[in-house]
């Protein structure tokens, strides 16, 4: 299931990054219309995409798959909330959830929480684990929880964070030899741009 195979250009891959391509692409487009079974294709993904980064010694990024799929249950939660039945028999408490932005408390909190979340990830990987990129995979790791719990929250600045995010994982990915993941992320950069053009036109203060 995971030997390699030629892609295009010298480049390999493999079956199971492959399928985590495809499960992903479909997970951000679904987040960008805001339907909520993006966050199902974002479980299947994170399950592939754990073991692609085992292979590749990317502990940090395995690990969040795991933390991907437990913000996803809770995310799909949220969504759902309202979205499947008729709007008169949803109460006001469990109305559905609306694209809003971040105060400006909680953008302070929320960017302390990704630097504390890069110094626990960063130590941990660096003491505990053989990974050559202990750095970098602990701040796109805290980003990229950051990034999930916003979009869970349908929080606007999620895109900005994810923007950042993809921009450096795809010279992480490279590093690494994982070409297609590397083009992903490159596609994702577009897509998150998308996503706050569209949440924009409906964003709530």
């Amino acid at each position: 299931m995971n030997q390699t195979f030629p892609l295009f250009f010298g480049l390999v891959t493999t079956p199971l990054e492959c399928w985590s391509f495809v499960l992903s692409l479909i997970t951000v487009y679904l987040n960008i219309r805001q339907i909520h079974w993006a966050w199902l294709f974002a479980i299947l993904s994170s399950g592939l995409y754990a073991f692609v980064f085992f292979d590749a010694k990317l502990y940090g990024d395995m690990g969040l798959q795991g933390l991907f799929i437990l913000v996803s249950v809770w995310g799909w939660m949220l969504w759902w909330r309202g979205s499947a039945r008729p709007q008169a028999v949803v109460t006001e408490s469990e109305s559905a959830l609306v694209v809003t932005r971040l105060q400006r408390s909680q953008q302070f909190f929320s960017l302390l929480a990704w630097l504390l979340g890069f110094f626990v990830f960063a130590w941990f990987l660096k003491t505990q684990t053989d990974t050559d990129v202990p750095f970098a995979d602990g701040f796109l790791t805290a980003g990229s929880v950051l990034g999930q719990v916003l979009l869970s929250k349908k929080k606007i600045e999620n895109w900005l964070v994810w923007i950042v995010v993809d921009v450096l994982y795809v010279a992480l990915y490279i590093h690494k030899d994982l070409m297609l993941t590397a083009f992903l992320y490159a596609v994702f950069v577009v897509m998150a741009a998308l996503g706050w053009r569209v949440w924009s036109k409906t964003c709530q203060r």
